[in-house]
């Protein structure tokens, strides 16, 4: 009795060990673009900013096409080292346009924020997946709202994107400015993918935040520690 009592109290330490050493919500397992979104997949993604080869080692591993990109030193607050071009060469993948020239961690959010979250949410609400992402860019050296005073924008170090549109596989266009109040399965995708993009992006603002976004969603990774703004 005691040696099978024994050999179930082993057999459960060792699920519970392969459990806390193996699974995606913890905090100490390594980042995986084909694990799900977990509960410190942001602080993860934080990581990568630090470590340049490793984040090219998560694209590489999920067989994710992407060209590195020359630094920029546009000035002290503008510029980037990090920086990549997804390809988009592989199948199904959804192109952007024009082409996401980002920093390494904002591109590993971006293709979790693709495989998990839009073609699931263009499915569900609009029968079909997204063929291409249409943006108003991603790096520009400027500050926050365009002015001329003030902290800089993510944009600055290629640690954003503003996406306006997305092109579906049945040639329908969804646009923000078009349809976040549609009141309609368009507006429910969008809105969907605005709540998604809050678990992976440390700050994600749409229309409902104010009027200068009215006619976009902006996606940054500004390192905050994990911790995230959702608008």
């Amino acid at each position: 009795m005691r040696l099978v009592l024994f050999v179930i109290a082993l057999a459960l330490a060792l699920r519970a060990y392969e459990w806390v050493t193996h699974d995606y919500r913890m905090p100490w397992t390594p980042l995986s673009l084909a694990a799900p979104i977990g509960p410190f997949t942001t602080r993860k993604i934080d990581a990568l900013a630090d470590d340049t080869p490793l984040c090219h080692g998560l694209l590489e591993a999920a067989s994710i096409g992407y060209s590195p990109l020359p630094p920029v030193s546009a000035s002290p607050d503008c510029g980037y080292d990090n920086g990549v071009t997804l390809t988009r060469d592989q199948p199904q993948s959804i192109a952007y346009n024009p082409a996401a020239k980002t920093s390494c961690p904002m591109a590993v959010s971006l293709v979790l924020w693709e495989k998990q979250i839009v073609n699931a949410a263009a499915v569900r609400h609009l029968g079909t997946t997204v063929e291409q992402v249409v943006t108003f860019g991603s790096y520009s050296c400027r500050r926050i709202g365009n002015g001329k005073t003030g902290n800089y924008s993510e944009h600055a170090q290629a640690n954003a994107i503003d996406i306006a549109a997305f092109r579906l596989a049945d040639g329908r266009t969804v646009s923000v400015a078009g349809h976040w109040n549609a009141n309609d399965e368009r507006s429910r995708f969008l809105k969907e993918v605005r709540d998604g993009a809050c678990e992976l992006f440390a700050t994600t603002l749409s229309p409902d935040y104010n009027k200068a976004h009215s006619d976009h969603l902006h996606f940054d990774q500004a390192r905050r520690g994990g911790s995230r703004y959702c608008r």
